[in-house]
């Protein structure tokens, strides 16, 4: 952050960083320990974007309308109970502090949900449909009560900019490593241990995928520290609190962004397993058959042209801004997106040349979300005097997970409404219905998503004068502290 803070204002040479003032440099250990909780989280987070839908429709035995309906129902009721979860982090006090203790607490009970999640009962439809809700439920409350206080905790490790936004940096990348792993081997897997028995196949899968889980948010909890905490005199009051939010216009823009961004994810997530079982064909011994067993290459070649779009997101945002770097990779997005509407059903070579590109262009995206976050609870802090990270956190992740709750059921909804049939021939009219799930549909949403970003207004400069001059205020009370110590 120093040399930003030489560039944007230069007078005087910046304080040392100390733990008091917020802006420690953190260690590599540090920074790995931490991301491996995304790793953990996305082993079933993933899993619920890429093969939810499909596994509940093509495995466990539910219409894709009940099954959006499904998606609406929980992703909403769990995004009521995310700042309900915000308010109980930012009250908790331990010794371990206020958001590490949630990710050790919640460790187990994650791991043991994403497994039943992906159990198919022998039960009745209804039987099943009831078993699908309550494991569902279960499973995103204990999501919420460990990812939200994960989140908020990269807001209190530092309050250096570009350490968050490197911190950022290292988290997606092992985010799309465990990414890397669902798309590449989970459908494999399925198909090993299920030896024809899908269902057999999904629960030992997240079975293991759950165990890495539990092992990779132990080690984060004992590898993480918070070192900012709220002006040791704030009054607790959970109506300011929000109040606060709705004066926060960076906040503002920042959840619209976030609900229309994983309303898309969600969306074309969901539906590419269908484009590439019923859309996509290619030739195999002068016959035609579907491009299923390209799926997973599809998403690993994509993945990894994430993880080199991540990779430069830091040395771009300080050069361009974070707002800037986003608005542009959420451009390229949109038009590699819309591309695929005019691929023909063996054009496969264009689609993974596209895909790339599109992935390359979406990972500048992906560390900025989350450092954006952490920037406008320094803007409350700022403004206001008060801070509730996890407030400002849980809001935001209310509307991701709104957004995935509508995506879900949208894209449920939409094959219904196309005439789709599980595990069958699919009509022109159905084939229609996924291409453009996978191309106009979500790539309309992006651009949509950008023209947000136009009115979000914390940029390089403002984001340099916020950092110091909170850096400025926590000193201050550090040495006020000692002063009136006994």
């Amino acid at each position: 952050m120093a040399q930003t803070a030489q560039a944007a204002a230069a007078p005087a040479a910046p304080a040392p960083r100390t733990a008091a003032d917020g802006t420690e440099r953190l260690s590599v250990r540090e920074k790995v320990g931490y991301s491996l909780g995304d790793t953990a989280a996305n082993f079933i987070f993933q899993t619920m974007i890429i093969f939810q839908l499909a596994f509940y429709t093509d495995t466990f035995g539910i219409s894709a309308r009940a099954a959006g309906t499904l998606f609406l129902v929980v992703r909403v009721w769990d995004a009521i109970f995310d700042p309900i979860m915000g308010v109980v982090a930012d009250r908790t006090n331990t010794r371990w502090g206020k958001f590490r203790p949630w990710i050790l607490w919640t460790a187990l009970p994650f791991g043991i949900m994403g497994m039943l999640t992906f159990t198919t009962p022998d039960l009745s439809p209804s039987g099943k449909l009831f078993y699908a809700y309550t494991t569902y439920i279960v499973l995103m409350m204990v999501y919420s009560a460990n990812n939200l206080p994960y989140s908020a905790l990269s807001g209190v490790m530092t309050g250096d900019v570009g350490e968050r936004t490197s911190l950022s940096q290292y988290r997606f990348i092992f985010a799309m490593l465990a990414q890397l792993a669902i798309q590449g081997l989970a459908l494999p897997m399925v198909k090993y241990f299920g030896q024809g028995n899908d269902a057999r196949g999904y629960q030992v899968t997240m079975g293991i995928f759950s165990v890495l889980a539990i092992v990779f948010f132990v080690i984060t909890f004992s590898t993480t520290k918070e070192r900012i905490q709220p002006p040791p005199d704030q009054e607790q009051n959970i109506r300011r609190d929000f109040a606060d939010l709705g004066r926060n216009r960076p906040w503002v823009v920042m959840f619209v962004l976030t609900l229309i961004l994983f309303i898309t994810l969600a969306l074309r997530g969901g539906t590419g397993l269908y484009y590439f079982r019923y859309y996509v064909q290619r030739s195999v011994d002068g016959a035609v058959v579907s491009g299923e067993n390209l799926f997973s290459m599809f998403n690993v070649l994509g993945t990894s042209a994430t993880i080199v779009g991540v990779i430069l997101s830091k040395p771009l945002a300080l050069k361009y801004g974070k707002r800037n770097l986003f608005i542009g990779g959420l451009g390229f997005t949109t038009l590699f997106t819309a591309a695929f509407a005019l691929f023909p059903r063996d054009g496969v070579t264009a689609m993974f040349a596209t895909e790339m590109l599109r992935q390359f262009a979406y990972g500048f995206t992906i560390p900025l979300l989350w450092a954006m976050m952490a920037d406008v609870a320094d803007y409350s802090e700022w403004k206001n005097h008060r801070r509730a990270t996890a407030i400002v956190f849980s809001a935001i992740v209310f509307a991701l997970k709104a957004g995935l709750g509508f995506g879900g059921a949208i894209g449920g909804w939409l094959l219904a409404s196309y005439g789709y049939v599980p595990n069958a021939e699919q009509t022109e009219r159905a084939l229609d219905g996924i291409r453009l799930s996978m191309s106009l549909y979500p790539a309309i949403a992006f651009g949509i998503c950008a023209v947000c970003l136009l009115f979000y207004r914390i940029d390089r400069r403002t984001e340099v004068t916020i950092a110091d001059e909170l850096a400025a205020r926590r000193r201050a009370l550090h040495h006020t502290a000692i002063a009136s110590a006994p």
